[in-house]
């Protein structure tokens, strides 16, 4: 039986970071959204390992890199200021620049206001 094409568990063929392919890798080993729903955060520490997988959509090789669980520290935790300021940024993200109104969504990019002022200017033009 041969192996998967992407199983390099030393590290030789990609620069001395050991790889694996999809759903392979050891269980020790957690990407940032996986330790993020543990309540972790990889801490300052060095990439472990990586995961790699062919992907259809890119049509490239993509990667996940992979931190010990043992060496992650916990996440800290949101403070007063900083809910503020996280609060007071969605809030400029849904205010719209055309009317000042809060739309109650994040305004679409490509559009750069609410929706009733982009068909107002639609329909103007």
């Amino acid at each position: 039986m041969s192996r998967p094409r992407n199983w390099d568990p030393t590290g030789e063929r990609h620069g001395g970071t050991p790889t694996y392919p999809w759903r392979m890798a050891p269980d020790t080993l957690l990407t940032r959204r996986q330790l993020r729903a543990r309540g972790l955060r990889p801490g300052g520490q060095e990439v472990a390992a990586q995961v790699c997988w062919r992907s259809r959509r890119s049509k490239g090789l993509r990667a996940a890199y992979l931190y010990r669980i043992d060496r992650a520290k916990p996440v800290r935790p949101m403070t007063p200021a900083k809910a503020a300021a996280l609060a007071k940024a969605n809030t400029a993200r849904r205010t719209c620049p055309a009317c000042r109104r809060d739309a109650g969504y994040v305004l679409p990019a490509h559009l750069g206001t609410c929706l009733p002022c982009a068909d107002t200017t639609a329909l103007a033009a």
